[in-house]
């Protein structure tokens, strides 16, 4: 009430504030704000989520989000903390210890930095992603697992629908082709893993259309870590599982469609397979240099500034070069002020915090691979899909083979990132402990198979 007669106040005495789009978009970000912590558990993470993916999109939503995606961040890790010390409940582990060890590494690499202000500012946004993915992100999940994947799955479902949607009609809304390639390589596994849960078939024949949707975006953008991160994913996903004939019928299919298209028209196959090698595979370079020509540059521009830089790197998010080592991850664009592109989050990372500072950063990374393994081999030895650590282990191999040739997995400000480190909380907490087929959990409503072996009733 005290909030309603302050507005109608300003109102009547400042009505200038209400016919300024700043001053009206920034009222609108409040009220959700407000709304988004009321409701913590249920919308915090996706509405942090959204607002990071406006800010990073190539569409007319404003650049406002710019700015509202770091108070979103901010309040959240705020809020989490408030939460998680009000209700003494929760456990923190070796994986978190990490997390603060790798936030002090950015700072000390800040402190021997050209440009400290920015390398600090950078380490900041390190250490707020690292406390809400350590509490909000927890906790958006801790006793909600059904709804939380339930919501996941359908908030897939509608990203891809919206991006085919725009694509479609020839509006490119993730601004640039290896952006939607990180996105989508990440999204097809979650499908995937729905398609495998869902009896439905109405709700699994939608799936399976939006599942191809992913892949054909993925294979648009012309992307190939983005492809090769979707590829990987999924096929470890079946393979994982057991579902040979589902392996057999996607090869087979791209076999019939590829040898149909040769039958057909053969000069035109010629010549479209002849662009896509140039396109996709050379990247329009000379063939004669090499797959990975295109990636050499970077990645000898990256261990160049390694050996100048060897301890403490140039600061983490910054290069020796520029203001801003990370500019360009905003839509995978370079910009005339953004520095020299690493080619790959483990080679930026180690060039900017160094070898001493890369330390944490490696173990939490090696802590992840270890339980994404012991995922798949829990999965391989159950068959049984009904398990919430199953889409989360993909989306992270996703991530990880994506970041192998695309360096955003540290820079904070780029959406991928914040939903990378959030879900890899999330996952340390439900990773099985032992790759044994008892460790089951409960899935969300009319999504659990039928006859599925040691899926207990409840956490």
């Amino acid at each position: 009430m005290v909030a309603l007669l302050a507005l109608a106040y300003f109102a009547y005495t400042r009505p200038g504030y209400f016919t300024q789009t700043t001053y009206v978009g920034a009222f609108l970000v409040v009220e959700a704000l407000i709304a988004a912590v009321w409701l913590y558990r249920r919308v915090f993470f996706p509405l942090l989520l959204v607002s990071f993916l406006f800010a990073g999109v190539d569409l007319p939503v404003g650049g406002g989000w710019n700015v509202a995606r770091w108070v979103f961040l901010g309040t959240g890790a705020l809020v989490g903390c408030f939460i998680m010390l009000k209700e003494r409940n929760h456990r923190f582990g070796m994986f978190h210890v990490l997390a603060v060890f790798a936030v002090l590494a950015a700072l000390v690499s800040a402190a021997v930095s050209l440009y400290p202000d920015i390398a600090t500012l950078k380490a900041a946004s390190l250490f707020l992603l690292f406390v809400y993915g350590s509490t909000g992100a927890r906790l958006a999940v801790m006793a909600r697992e059904n709804r939380f994947f339930e919501g996941l799955l359908i908030g897939c479902e509608g990203f891809v629908g919206v991006l085919g949607i725009l694509y479609s009609v020839g509006i490119e809304m993730m601004g640039n082709p290896n952006s939607l390639g990180a996105v989508t390589s990440v999204a097809a596994p979650i499908l995937l893993w729905g398609v495998l849960l869902e009896e439905n078939s109405v709700v699994r024949r939608r799936r399976w259309v939006l599942y191809g949707l992913c892949m054909y975006l993925a294979f648009h953008s012309h992307a190939r870590a983005g492809m090769a991160a979707a590829v990987v994913s999924c096929g470890l996903l079946c393979f994982a599982l057991r579902r040979y004939k589902l392996l057999f019928q996607g090869a087979a299919i791209l076999l019939i469609l590829a040898a149909a298209s040769a039958i057909l028209d053969p000069p035109r196959f010629s010549d479209t397979v002849s662009r896509l090698a140039a396109s996709v595979v050379y990247k329009e370079k000379d063939p004669a240099l090499g797959v990975l020509s295109s990636r050499i540059s970077p990645w000898q521009a990256a261990v160049d500034t390694l050996r100048t830089h060897f301890w403490f790197g140039t600061g983490f998010g910054t290069s020796d070069t520029g203001l801003d080592a990370s500019e360009h991850l905003g839509k995978f664009s370079s910009s005339a002020k953004a520095t020299t592109e690493n080619g790959s989050s483990y080679l930026a990372i180690v060039a900017w915090v160094g070898m001493l500072g890369v330390v944490p950063f490696a173990m939490m990374l090696a802590m992840l691979v270890v339980k994404i393994v012991r995922t798949l081999l829990w999965m391989r030895r159950s068959g049984n899909p009904a398990h919430p650590a199953i889409p989360l282990a993909m989306v992270l191999l996703a991530g990880m083979v994506h970041a192998t040739f695309e360096d955003w997995m540290f820079a904070v400000g780029y959406h991928l990132c914040v939903f990378f480190w959030s879900l890899a909380f999330v996952f340390v907490d439900l990773a099985p402990s032992r790759p044994l087929p008892e460790f089951a959990f409960a899935l969300p409503p009319g999504l659990t198979p039928h006859n599925v072996a040691g899926v207990s009733p409840s956490l």
